[in-house]
């Protein structure tokens, strides 16, 4: 059992001295020992204090004072801060060696042994007395487990017997938080065991009332901004951005509390002696304030120490003193906030233990928050790597394929605009193009184009020099014209297409034109997914041995080919296999990639990073470019020129794309074609990134990441209205890395990552609230 030592200060001020009065005796006890005594007059005693006290709130530090008081710190200032903290607190002791004291200080030691746990109340109206720094006294300070705290000599205990509630009550207030961190405070008592604690953010004044009135609460809060008047007689608590109340503005609903059994009160904000003043009126058992502003860290750290230890299993006053002495810590950037934290005491109430406060039916050893905390981060560690690998396995077998594509092209459709690509230029035809070749009595069998109008486009385009020709029309059929024969056989720059046969699905295939020869040709075929969409594009082959078609390179690869041939860039091949252009590599997808689950990978095939454009190139209408007499040479010169059919009404060539899959909406061939031709040549000449996926691991990993974030979520113990903005504003800053990620070249997973951060979220919450209901129904 421990020791209750009470130093009553009689009438007198510091200009004449003042009575002392020691009592000494056992905890639970009257005092058995009384002496008293005298401390001389020290005049300037409250002009040291007030020269540490106006050094230190210059310092400023983001203290939790109303907000508009707030200043900057400056080095200078910390160093005069502590010079004065060492002066006062030599004059202090001095005053406390005096002659006239001594009696009392050796009956002291005399009665008290370093060992026992001494709790000391110092009785005094005098608030100069009070704001002193008692801890610093030297005899204190030989007994590393006695605490000292403040009394009024006027006090009366409390008759009307507690009810214990099953759990810790506490209502935590968080008032006007501007400028502070208040996130932290409700994060520690969340923590807290066996608590059932009650969050009022910034309420209006009513609100604060009807709570205090409407339960029985065992530890009152408070953090936000707070401040004391009146040579801290009184003081205010700022609950909102436009309201502040005083104690005597709360007195009935405060009386009523305490009357149902308040034990603590903690006010963990600024200058809270004119609260206590105020609040030991009310009688209320116990109050923790801090004797001047308080540096947001420091506020957060007393807290943490504070109910690490009170919460575990200490005394109410060691803990105290242990969390004080913990901020030393920090006093190399907030000087003396081991002075901050004081105890505010009614002498006839007993300060409980954590356990007492609530109705234990069994009795337990008080948990280590230490361990406590290891264990959930456990706890979460093993959840997030289970359920990374159920998400991981689920997407192996190809559940959220789907959902993964649907995503990507979502993404892809948001991307900012790239503008056309100025190697470029294709000529359309359209049904307006088709009706009036119709109408001058042109042939249309079998083609698009009329071999006149071909004719006619192949001796115009040459006259102005592209660098390639790509004609993407189907000519599975020898030319009547002898003009067009020669014209074919001799444009050098001319690519034409053939159709690859698969017999896996019974397709033929189609020829190429005859006339053009077989170093120029390129196949047209294009890969497109389960839902038909092109998101794959397929650079070369090898042709079955009965095929129409025997091109191996891709119609797109052959025009890119050529655009680059003056530059001295050839097409090779790394020893795995992969297309090589100067130095970049165009590496093959696998069966397996980013968000592809067991697709066919055969050829050289690489994901379609679309041009982010309306409009791929500057386009022109056959007819139009035809007919006209006057065309601008720069743009054909030395540009890739595509021909193909847009027309929507005879047997149309669309394809469903990430940017439109209805029939309406889909992108004609020559179109897909010109983004493909565009994909080789900004890869190589303007080092666009070509899209590609992390390795299975990291992206493994990157889901496990996502996976622990959901459960930090559900460790905070977060109220359901806060946990689901948390986990929607983190799905969207999972969105805006991976949107992000895929404008720089990486698909990397977002919807199996979104799914193991909510279902972490989710199954983690449900387990924390399973287990607070066990413990509540077992009396814990």
């Amino acid at each position: 059992m421990g020791k209750l030592v009470v130093l009553k200060f009689g009438e007198g001020s510091f200009e004449q001295g003042f009575a002392v009065t020691l009592q000494i005796g056992e905890e639970h006890e009257r005092a058995t020992t009384e002496i008293t005594g005298k401390l001389p007059s020290f005049p300037e005693m409250p002009l040291y204090y007030s020269h540490w006290q106006s050094s230190y709130r210059q310092i400023g530090n983001r203290y939790r004072l109303h907000a508009d008081q707030m200043q900057v710190t400056n080095v200078s200032m910390i160093q005069d801060c502590e010079n004065t903290s060492h002066i006062l607190r030599a004059r202090f002791n001095t005053w406390l060696r005096a002659e006239e004291f001594r009696p009392l200080r050796e009956k002291w030691l005399e009665r008290l042994s370093s060992t026992e746990e001494v709790r000391v109340i110092l009785q005094t109206e005098n608030s100069q007395l009070q704001l002193l720094p008692w801890h610093l006294w030297d005899l204190l300070e030989r007994y590393p487990k006695a605490e000292i705290a403040l009394s009024s000599p006027s006090y009366d205990r409390i008759h009307k017997p507690r009810t214990l509630n099953p759990l810790v009550n506490i209502l935590a207030i968080v008032g006007n938080s501007h400028g502070i961190d208040t996130q932290a405070d409700q994060a520690l008592l969340q923590q807290c065991r066996n608590a059932d604690v009650s969050f009022l953010v910034e309420p209006q004044r009513k609100e604060l009332t009807d709570h205090l009135w409407g339960k029985n609460w065992d530890i009152l809060f408070f953090a936000g901004h707070s401040s004391s008047h009146g040579n801290g007689e009184s003081g205010r608590i700022y609950l909102n951005k436009t309201d502040s109340l005083s104690i005597g503005e709360l007195k009935y609903a405060l009386k009523k509390a305490i009357e149902n059994g308040l034990q603590l009160a903690i006010f963990n904000s600024c200058d809270g002696l004119g609260l206590a003043r105020e609040l030991a009126d009310l009688q209320i058992p116990q109050i923790i304030v801090m004797r001047e502003p308080v540096p947001d860290l420091v506020a957060k750290e007393f807290l943490k120490y504070f109910l690490q230890g009170f919460a575990g299993g200490e005394s109410l006053y060691q803990s105290v003193r242990q969390a004080r002495e913990r901020l030393q810590g920090l006093e190399d950037r907030f000087p003396c906030a081991t002075w901050l934290p004081m105890i505010c005491q009614n002498p006839a109430q007993i300060p409980p233990t954590w356990d007492e406060l609530r109705s234990a039916k069994t009795e337990e050893p008080p948990p280590n928050l230490t361990l406590s905390t290891r264990r959930r981060f456990q706890r979460t560690l093993l959840s997030s790597l289970a359920i990374t690998a159920l998400v991981c396995g689920v997407r192996l077998l190809g559940f959220v394929e789907t959902l993964e594509i649907q995503a990507f092209d979502l993404m892809m459709r948001s991307r900012p605009a790239e503008g056309l690509d100025p190697r470029l230029l294709v000529i359309t035809i359209d049904d307006d193009d088709l009706a009036i070749q119709r109408q001058n009595n042109e042939s249309l069998i079998g083609a698009s184009i009329s071999e006149k109008s071909l004719n006619k486009l192949l001796v115009k385009l040459n006259q102005y020099q592209p660098r390639a020709i790509g004609l993407d029309i189907y000519r599975d059929f020898k030319a009547k014209q002898p003009d067009l024969i020669t014209r074919l056989q001799q444009t050098q720059n001319l690519v034409g297409i053939c159709k690859g046969s698969d017999g896996t699905v019974n397709i033929k295939g189609i020829k190429p034109p005859p006339e053009i020869p077989t170093g120029n040709l390129g196949f047209s075929d294009f890969i497109h997914d389960r839902d038909g969409v092109i998101r794959r594009h397929l650079l070369f082959m090898n042709q079955e041995a009965t095929s129409l078609c025997a091109a191996p390179f891709a119609f797109s690869l052959q025009l890119a080919s050529l655009y680059l041939r003056p530059s001295g860039i050839q097409p090779k091949f790394t020893p795995e296999g992969n297309l090589q252009l100067d130095k970049t590599i165009f590496p093959n997808l696998k069966s397996r990639t980013g968000g592809y689950q067991n697709i066919d990978a055969n050829g050289g095939q690489i994901l379609l990073n679309y041009r982010s454009s309306k409009q791929i190139a500057e386009q022109v209408k056959l007819t139009q470019f035809l007919s006209s007499s006057a065309v601008n040479p720069n743009a054909i010169k030395d540009k890739i020129v595509l021909i193909g059919v847009v027309a929507k009404g005879d047997s149309p060539d669309t394809w469903p794309t990430p940017y439109g899959a209805p029939l309406d909406e889909q992108m004609p061939g020559v179109l897909v074609q010109a983004h493909m031709i565009s994909q080789i040549l900004a890869a190589v000449q303007d080092g666009r990134p070509l899209l590609r996926v992390w390795s299975l691991w990291i992206e493994v990993v990157w889901i496990w990441g996502w996976s622990l974030v959901g459960g930090v979520l559900a460790w905070r113990k977060l109220s359901l209205p806060w946990l689901v903005l948390a986990v929607s504003i983190t799905s969207g800053v999972l969105y805006i890395v991976c949107f992000g990620l895929l404008i720089w070249g990486a698909w990397v997973p977002f919807v199996p990552s979104a799914l193991s951060l909510v279902v972490t979220v989710g199954l983690m919450s449900i387990y924390n609230n399973s287990k607070t209901k066990v413990r509540v129904a077992s009396g814990e």
